[in-house]
């Protein structure tokens, strides 16, 4: 350990601990620990809201080699709980770098644990399953962080959504767009936005809870349904909205926790999945075609299907879209009647590098006028 570094370690809620080093002090913070496959992108990740509440593990061996600047956030500020790393690079290697990562996650007030074997962690949590954690500073697992451990709230049951959204409507893209959107923000990130906005539309972001028939009364051509942390089956105020948005016949499109809320919406379970999704590199199948997209995830829930068929229990009016490759979970659903659908993955992410963007093509297609 080099003499900048001082002890410290992530502990598990099953009292399972690992060692590693801060670079500076920071208090017990709990969360749920989860793991990313993600090779780069680190920034993106860090600022992804979908990942509040978690302390997120690296598998990349060497993070922050090529720095930070400001183009790849996804947020004002990263939304992680904590990072945890095997190594931290700290040089910047890249022509675009405005600073070195652990400085500015540092400055941001997110702590940091480096030199983690992080791969027998991420082993750990795909056998036992993601679960609650601490980082802390010290050469071991003290009492005071075991009790801040276990008086930490679960995963399941915690409304997310609420804490991460928006708290006054805004408006982006230009007033002659062909499309008028309105954006349920979840914890929307912002490269869904541009994408929107490339496609020919102007998107008015609201907060999460924004009644209906307020957005019913600009006469969208189209709501979208954003990504977002947190257990869907607690946005309990969502569905309900999500019904009378449908009712009114305005095409609906939904990704990652904005998919979730729209399979409870018309009746649909979720389920929390061991580990989760979280990665870069993610097979999905589009049961239509047969074909296979690679697809950037991040999602510790999924919408509960039919197992070997294409039907939601408790959703008849649902239809099974897309299936993930890893564990056939529930990648994308559609309505069997009305203009509405939903992935479970991010086509704005570009892993493949753009496998999955004609879904906002085919967004643009259900607003656009049938003659």
């Amino acid at each position: 350990m080099s003499d900048r570094l001082q002890p410290a370690y992530i502990l598990l809620e099953d009292d399972t601990w690992y060692r590693g080093a801060a670079s500076a002090p920071f208090p017990v913070t709990p969360a749920e620990v989860v793991f990313t496959t993600n090779l780069s992108g680190y920034q993106e990740v860090f600022t992804d809201p979908s990942y509040a509440g978690q302390i997120v593990v690296m598998t990349a061996p060497m993070i922050g080699n090529y720095g930070i600047n400001a183009e790849d956030v996804e947020s004002e500020r990263p939304m992680v709980a904590g990072v945890v790393v095997r190594e931290m690079s700290v040089l910047a290697s890249s022509w675009r770098a405005s600073g070195q990562l652990d400085a500015w996650l540092q400055m941001s007030g997110i702590p940091v644990v480096s030199e983690v074997d992080t791969r027998r962690l991420t082993r750990h949590i795909r056998e036992k399953g993601a679960m609650r954690g601490v980082m802390a500073c010290g050469e071991q697992p003290s009492d005071d962080a075991r009790h801040i451990l276990m008086a930490s709230p679960s995963m399941e049951g915690l409304d997310l959504a609420s804490m991460v959204t928006c708290k006054a409507w805004g408006t982006v893209g230009p007033d002659d767009a062909r499309f008028k959107v309105v954006a349920y923000d979840y914890g929307m990130k912002r490269n869904i936005v541009r994408l929107l906005v490339a496609s020919g539309c102007q998107v008015t972001v609201v907060p999460a809870d924004t009644p209906a028939a307020k957005v019913l009364e600009r006469k969208p051509d189209g709501v979208f349904l954003s990504n977002g942390p947190g257990d869907p089956a607690a946005v309990s105020y969502a569905p309900p909205i999500i019904r009378e948005i449908a009712a009114a016949g305005t095409p609906i499109f939904g990704i990652c926790l904005g998919h979730q809320i729209l399979g409870l919406a018309f009746g649909g379970q979720t389920v929390k999945l061991p580990y989760g999704h979280r990665g870069g590199n993610h097979p999905v199948r589009e049961l239509e075609s047969g074909r296979v997209l690679i697809t950037s995830q991040n999602h510790g829930f999924a919408v509960e299907g039919e197992e070997g068929g294409t039907g939601v229990p408790g959703a008849p009016a649902l239809e099974v879209t897309h299936r993930n490759l890893n564990d056939g979970t529930v990648e994308g659903v559609r309505h069997r009647e009305m203009r509405i659908f939903a992935v479970q993955y991010h086509p704005e992410a570009s892993p493949g590098p753009h496998d999955a963007t004609p879904h906002f093509a085919e967004f643009v297609r259900l607003m656009t006028p049938t003659p």
